[in-house]
């Protein structure tokens, strides 16, 4: 029947279109879902709930990772699209992502057909080889390279050195290609060289005096009296001094906290300098007491002045062992003329090797003192300061707090 004929006789008309759109519903039924697979691995399943879950990755991995998890779990590109906020096509291009270069793979972008590099390799090996030399050494007046002056040298220099392509590199390029090598020539990372030659005997010295000092506290309890154990036989003293204590002052007066306003004390800046002292300190590792001088200076009669304190705290009998490091003070002449004077055996010394007195067990207690009493202290003189000080020390020894060491005898296997 030809559509004229089906103008005129409009039950007709209406037949002919019945039978299209059902014919239409048969093609739609008889197309299955096509589904298409991905297999996720226990490994790889916990790696993409924890990225699908981060806050710190790129939205574009998070996205694509809570289009696999959920693919996974119900393989419908049009439920999952729904579900993340996407098209159905995205969906089906993360999967076929996935099935092409892996789950992973599937998580980042593919290269871009952009054009090639213009700096060559040879060209950025010779950057970095150049970063890694002192810019002082190439006849600036800098000590180190800035990413700027680097940029301004390889611009100036580098096709002379037949790399044309580092004519207009930007520093943002030069930036990015040291970054490429995790190289910061501009930033300097300090180091302690071992100058000292017997640098091992030396520290096995002192670890052995801190395993005598555990075979003592074993044999004479912790619960006994720090009185009764200034009887023992033998006194290991950890000393050192801390020069430089600055007494300073106000030049206005420090305004409290206030609740809901200030949360803290309020200090102006400017202050005044009334000197130095210095703090001669000796920790016996036994008893915990501290023996101490503050003075203006650390001389050699300074040290003796703390010697002949020691020698008074101790019985006669008592062999004092002082753990010490390598100051002229206690190595002058005057002070070996002192120890030259005293009976056999009731001091000797055990020398820390050079550039090695984080050994001596003190240097914690003078860094807790710092941070507890000196960090944010100010007097009116140094006499206050010094009477502070000793207040804090005779604090200290009211509740004796124990130093110990934790040492191996033996290097890590």
């Amino acid at each position: 029947m030809n559509p004229a004929s089906c103008a005129r006789f409009p039950r007709h008309r209406n037949m002919l279109y019945g039978r299209s759109l059902a014919a239409q519903r048969v093609n739609i039924m008889a197309a299955a879902r096509k589904v298409v697979e991905i297999s996720i691995g226990a490994t790889e399943l916990a790696q993409l709930q924890s990225i699908a879950r981060s806050r710190t990755e790129p939205a574009s991995r998070v996205e694509r990772a809570r289009i696999l998890l959920r693919y996974h779990a119900d393989p419908s590109s049009y439920a999952v699209g729904m579900a993340v906020g996407v098209t159905h096509q995205t969906v089906q291009r993360c999967v076929a992502r996935a099935n092409r270069f892996g789950i992973m793979a599937a998580l980042d972008d593919s290269p871009r057909p952009g054009r090639e590099r213009e700096i060559t390799t040879e060209a950025r090996t010779w950057l970095v080889s150049l970063a890694c030399r002192k810019a002082k050494d190439l006849g600036y007046p800098h000590e180190l390279w800035t990413t700027r002056l680097l940029a301004r040298h390889a611009r100036d220099h580098g096709p002379a050195a037949g790399h044309v392509c580092l004519a207009r590199v930007a520093q943002g390029t030069v930036c990015k290609i040291l970054a490429a090598q995790a190289l910061k020539p501009h930033k300097v990372r300090y180091y302690l060289e071992r100058r000292d030659q017997a640098f091992e005997a030396k520290m096995a010295e002192v670890l052995c005096v801190y395993q005598e000092v555990a075979v003592l506290r074993a044999v004479e309890p912790a619960s006994a009296n720090p009185q009764d154990k200034a009887g023992s036989s033998v006194a290991i003293i950890s000393y050192d001094e801390k020069p430089g204590i600055q007494a300073i002052t106000n030049t206005a007066p420090d305004l409290p906290p206030v609740a809901g306003q200030h949360p803290s004390v309020a200090r102006d800046h400017e202050y005044k300098r009334h000197g130095t002292l210095s703090l001669l300190a000796g920790i016996d590792l036994v008893t915990a007491k501290v023996h101490a001088c503050v003075e203006d200076r650390h001389r050699s009669r300074e040290f003796i002045g703390f010697l002949k304190k020691l020698d008074a705290a101790y019985p006669a009998s008592t062999a004092i062992k002082v753990i010490l490091d390598n100051h002229s003070a206690h190595v002058s002449k005057e002070t070996n003329t002192w120890l030259a004077g005293q009976r056999d055996g009731r001091f000797s010394f055990v020398f820390t090797p050079k550039h090695g007195s984080w050994l001596n067990l003190v240097e914690g207690f003078f860094s807790k003192m710092a941070r507890s009493v000196l960090r944010c202290i100010r007097v009116a003189s140094k006499a206050e300061l010094k009477q502070r000080i000793l207040a804090y020390l005779d604090d200290l020894n009211r509740e004796p707090v124990v130093h110990t060491w934790t040492y191996k005898m033996k290097p890590a296997a």
